[in-house]
């Protein structure tokens, strides 16, 4: 297989290629199978305990309540804000169950999966079936220049003709760190479509009647908001719901956009021939979250989840320790500083400043920078 010559960020190619051949070529294909990669991890790893699952949703959402509860009878000042934190995470957890619903690694009842995953994920604004298949869509073209759903990167011409929102919103901080609901309603630059609407692009006729069930769902949900807000007053349900809300956004979007962005390493993305599905889940990224790990169900073991989102997440761990001496120089151990990933800031805002959009032309690209947002 002839290498494809790749343009990379504004550093001199070498040595940002060089960073990142240290783990492995990304011109080349890995030495070993999906296959292989699947016979190392533990038969148990796959098994479904839908007991433990429900457990999981009960633990999060009586603490959600609770939080709710303790917050409004001290309704302190000095309270809300540590409130409004970890509301705001104990909300991203409850999309993290939602995510394992959609992937049916909640259960092997499908029909139970679509129960849960409605009410976890309509609870918290998120059309649960509309979402579920774009996000089926990102897994099945992971590291895919063009067909890749989820943080995909704009070319350069489209990156060009941008405009300047675009610009601005997509690459500087806080913006960009609430992109998802509007995701929800246009998708990314580049693509068309509605998760909100049957005969969006996102979907095909089959799915219409699913995509309409998570649309109601998720209108009732904000019906339900409008009469609670009628019954305690905005100033209430902005302190109670709104903030949580949008720091659940925040986790969302940071959370999901590290898992395909590193400083440490360029991320390879594909085209053509030189793209697979092996290849695209191993350019994803594992992250050490620290104390929130447990808290949101350990999405940060992201690799095996990528290529086999089958496994529920209490088993993530363990399938990744099993994984990893095939991976070899393939796996790149998530960098940790202690209970509190303060790390990832730097993480985010470095790669917000260089990974603006890729070459229009090339099967094996990296991402580059617009000096102007430097």
């Amino acid at each position: 297989m002839v290498a494809v010559p790749l343009r990379t960020v504004t550093a001199p190619q070498s040595d940002v290629v060089g960073d990142f051949s240290k783990e492995f070529d990304p011109a080349a294909p890995p030495p070993f199978s999906l296959g292989d990669i699947r016979a190392a991890i533990p038969k148990h790893c796959w098994e479904k305990n839908v007991w433990r699952s429900i457990s999981y949703v009960v633990r999060d959402i009586a603490v959600v309540l609770g939080l709710a509860a303790g917050a409004a009878y001290l309704n302190n000042w000095l309270v809300w804000p540590l409130y409004w934190a970890a509301q705001g995470t104990m909300f991203w957890a409850l999309f993290v169950l939602g995510h394992d619903c959609g992937h049916g690694s909640f259960s092997n009842n499908k029909k139970l999966n679509h129960v849960f995953g409605h009410i976890l994920h309509s609870s918290i604004l998120v059309p649960y079936h509309g979402w579920r298949i774009s996000h089926r869509t990102h897994h099945q073209n992971h590291g895919h220049v063009e067909n890749d759903e989820s943080w995909h990167p704009m070319t350069e011409k489209l990156y060009k003709d941008a405009d300047i929102f675009t610009r601005f919103g997509r690459f500087q901080l806080p913006w960009v760190m609430f992109a998802y609901p509007l995701y929800l309603a246009t998708r990314s630059p580049g693509k068309t479509g509605s998760h909100f609407h049957p005969d969006s692009s996102l979907f095909v006729p089959s799915e219409r009647n699913d995509v309409i069930t998570s649309t109601v769902c998720w209108s009732a949900m904000l019906a339900l908001l409008a009469a609670m807000t009628a019954a305690v007053g905005p100033v209430w349900m902005f302190k109670l719901y709104v903030v949580p809300y949008l720091i659940n956004i925040v986790w969302l979007d940071a959370v999901t956009y590290m898992h395909h962005h590193g400083h440490e390493v360029k991320v390879p993305w594909y085209r053509g021939k030189e793209w697979n599905y092996i290849r695209g889940g191993l350019s994803t990224i594992d992250r050490d979250y620290g104390l929130f790990n447990n808290i949101h169900h350990d999405i940060g073991t992201h690799v095996v989840h990528h290529l086999f989102p089958q496994i529920p997440h209490y088993h993530l761990i363990e399938a990744t320790k099993a994984i990893k001496p095939i991976l070899g120089k393939y796996y790149r151990d998530p960098e940790t500083s202690g209970p509190v990933p303060i790390h990832l800031f730097k993480v985010l805002s470095k790669s917000l400043k260089e990974d603006q959009f890729v070459a229009d032309d090339g099967d094996v690209v990296f991402y580059q920078s617009d000096p102007g947002l430097k």
